[in-house]
């Protein structure tokens, strides 16, 4: 089976479906992955790597790169500038896509749905034209089979995963820089794929400020970015014993927090502070704070994504290692180590891939036959 992926940037190809990939060449498929650009005009988020004068080339390497960790034979970027897609003249783009689709004769055809993911204009010209391409070179009836990428929302919360996993570690966890920078990248990526529901904010707060106060419920977990804070245990008696100071890297609120339990403790800023703070839901502007605050949050939902839309329901939890490892190997976008993050986490954020099969239309299935 020869499966050709076809998408707008480098590392579209990982989150679109990296697992799909690595699984089915790993079975023997016959895989090649088309990215209409080099994604030049994306961010530099590892200043060592790149410039803006040579991001194009380095992501075209990291792409080849990424696509050989999913098991790809072959691997392209066309010459198209990033983020002008949807200006390209007449039919050029969907002419190009039907010269690939003649040259390749593909099996399956795999690119963006027709929201292109999260409104991305590269992501929606790339399906729109890929979809019609298809539709003149392969058929609607087959026996060649078109899918789009589908995410679903997920009721998946980082913040219950990144507590369990702080709970279990055996001593208090302090990440380095390149964890600051890496957890701030992935969750961003994460909430924007819908592959994690959580509401994500980053907060600065001047010194003498509480971030959290004991006794409210738990519903929220802080990341350190920046700044120094002190957490504080107030006794029955009004006494106050001062029990740590935390920095960069660290986490607060987690204990507690998948149960919604109260803060044991408050922790006030010591000087001006950064955090990253997860959420099940969006603060309420009326949120009470304190002991016996009932105007909460809710708690989130179950998990479980809701994949009700999607045709195809593909198992890759055997290749999470291949997607992560693809992931890390975009370095000028994604700064960070597979090993950094908590492998239950990245099983249930990635262990599944979703599809919509538009050309021929089917019922609901697990392979992409």
């Amino acid at each position: 089976m020869r499966i050709v992926g076809l998408f707008a940037h480098p590392d579209d190809e990982v989150f679109c479906a990296g697992g799909s990939f690595a699984r089915y060449a790993a079975s023997g498929a016959d895989v090649v992955v088309v990215s209409a650009t080099t994604g030049q005009a994306g961010q530099i988020r590892d200043a060592s790597l790149a410039t803006r004068r040579t991001l194009g080339e380095v992501r075209a390497k990291e792409f080849e790169v990424a696509c050989a960790v999913l098991g790809a034979r072959e691997s392209r970027c066309l010459h198209y500038h990033d983020g002008t897609l949807a200006h390209v003249p007449g039919g050029e783009l969907q002419a190009v896509f039907e010269g690939l689709l003649r040259e390749l004769r593909p099996d399956v055809v795999i690119t963006f749905g027709d929201d292109g993911a999260y409104g991305h204009p590269d992501h929606v010209t790339v399906s729109r034209t890929v979809t019609a391409a298809f539709e003149s070179v392969l058929g609607r009836s087959g026996p060649a089979r078109l899918f789009h990428s589908h995410f679903p929302r997920s009721r998946l919360l980082l913040l219950d995963h990144l507590s369990r996993w702080l709970v279990d570690v055996d001593h208090r966890f302090k990440g380095p820089d390149d964890f600051v920078r890496a957890l701030t990248l992935f969750a961003k990526e994460s909430t924007t794929m819908r592959l994690a529901d959580d509401h994500i904010d980053t907060r600065w707060s001047p010194p003498g400020t509480y971030l959290v106060e004991q006794g409210e419920p738990a519903t929220s977990l802080h990341f350190i970015l920046s700044g120094k804070v002190e957490v504080v245990h107030e006794h029955a008696d009004g006494t106050v014993e001062h029990l740590r100071e935390m920095g960069p890297g660290e986490f607060f609120g987690e204990l507690g927090v998948s149960a919604r339990s109260p803060r044991t403790a408050h922790v006030v800023a010591l000087e001006p502070v950064t955090c990253l703070v997860f959420s099940a839901d969006e603060p309420a502007l009326f949120e009470g704070r304190g002991e016996g605050a009932s105007l909460v949050g809710s708690a989130g939902g179950d998990g479980v994504p809701d994949g009700s839309a999607a045709t195809t329901v593909i198992d890759v939890s055997g290749f999470v290692d291949h997607k992560i490892a693809a992931i890390a190997a975009h370095r000028t976008q994604f700064p960070l180590e597979p090993s950094m993050f908590p492998p239950q986490m990245l099983q249930d954020m990635l262990g599944r891939e979703y599809f919509v099969r538009v050309f021929p239309p089917v019922g609901v299935h697990t392979e992409l036959h």
